[in-house]
């Protein structure tokens, strides 16, 4: 009971918090930026082994350059998406921007439904949210459920705002077979780790074998859908462009892996442009091939 009372009150906070003003969140933000890396070291172990696995013909300093300039966005990552819980829809129309808004509009009219895959990359949360403004049809954001209950409910209803329709993982397949009949475009993470016993498939990826679903492909190919890559890249301190990259118009007619392989390598390109926004802390590469055939 005094746990449960404490989350709420927290969420509380987080939500009287994101009533301020973004520029003054920002300054809160760099204090957040100096807890995280100077003082509580959140996660530096595995930031920094991730980085140089990633990238190792890089020296030292160019990943602490790296590494140093991930904390400072994570800082600002958790700003903006607490202020998300109340950024009003003009704001969010003004700070994220679809340069090619057209594209989904010229597959809806052909009668296609849309998979929207992207990364932890950048603000993802935003970009779920400014999608919803680009489509009449049915939007769905695919997440991973947090073990609090509590919390669990309260992203769930920042991600639901302004229409869209959250879906746990393990839900994906039974939501999109309820809407069959529909029209509808869906968004999801292509990096989430999947658990061991589910990785069937490893692909090259940051120049380490990494494990990856499968499930943006198989319900390509199910449901006949139009996969796009959004492409999202940071301005400046709290605004963001998205792009939409047709990967595959046909799935039926792809060889085993070729969605997969597709994102993938999108999605490692882009990293490795600006590496300092991709989520680092994530422990993406929890094993290895000869892990599972042990």
């Amino acid at each position: 009971m005094i746990k449960n009372g404490l989350l709420k009150l927290s969420i509380f906070l987080l939500y009287s918090i994101s009533l301020l003003p973004l520029w003054f969140l920002y300054f809160i933000a760099d204090g957040v930026y100096i807890l995280l890396y100077y003082v509580v070291h959140y996660r530096t172990k595995v930031v920094r082994k991730n980085l140089k696995n990633a990238f190792p013909g890089k020296t030292t300093e160019e990943l602490r350059v790296i590494e140093r300039q991930f904390f400072r966005y994570l800082a600002d990552f958790i700003i903006e998406t607490v202020k998300a819980i109340t950024m009003p829809e003009h704001e969010l129309k003004r700070r994220v921007v679809l340069t090619n808004p057209q594209i989904v509009s010229e597959y809806f009219a052909k009668g296609r439904s849309i998979i929207a895959v992207g990364g932890h990359y950048c603000n993802w949360e935003l970009a779920g949210l400014n999608f919803y403004f680009h489509t009449d049809k049915k939007f769905m954001v695919v997440y991973k459920p947090l073990a609090n209950a509590i919390f669990d409910d309260f992203f769930y209803r920042i991600r639901s705002r302004f229409g869209t329709i959250p879906v746990a993982m393990r839900q994906t397949f039974r939501k999109m077979v309820e809407y069959k009949n529909e029209q509808m475009a869906i968004a999801l993470l292509g990096d989430q780790t999947p658990a061991m016993e589910e990785a069937t498939y490893f692909t090259d990826f940051l120049n380490q074998p990494t494990a990856v679903f499968l499930g943006i492909e198989k319900l390509a190919r199910s449901m006949d859908m139009v996969v796009l890559f959004y492409d999202m890249k940071r301005i400046k301190r709290g605004y963001y462009s998205y792009t939409l990259i047709p990967l595959c118009e046909n799935p039926k007619q792809t060889e085993p892996y070729e969605i997969t392989k597709a994102h993938v390598k999108h999605l490692e390109d882009i990293i490795k442009q600006e590496p300092q926004y991709w989520l680092w802390s994530h422990r993406r590469w929890k094993f290895r091939p000869e892990d599972i055939q042990k």
